[in-house]
């Protein structure tokens, strides 16, 4: 059994698989490469598109399952931080 875990920061999304069993993290990655867009429109103001995140969420999800050769059916749980 697996769990796959998101960190949606203002400059990325990572993700990690971890196997339930042992604890171990079987694989790990973020998106994008380089940090996001922060629109700052008025002094003390900071935006971020949504869609952004989605995109970037969906890339690191590919990379993690692609690393780990784990079926998707096979993550049996997922926390977002």
């Amino acid at each position: 059994m697996y769990l796959l875990g998101y960190d949606l920061g203002s400059s990325s999304v990572k993700a990690s698989i971890v196997d339930a069993t042992t604890g171990a993290c079987v694989a790990t990655d973020f998106y994008p490469r380089q940090e996001m867009l922060i629109k700052s429109p008025k002094s003390g103001w900071a935006e971020q598109d949504p869609e952004t995140w989605w995109l970037n969420l969906k890339a690191v999800t590919q990379s993690v399952l692609k690393q780990s050769s784990i079926a998707a059916q096979d993550i049996k749980a997922i926390g977002i931080s």
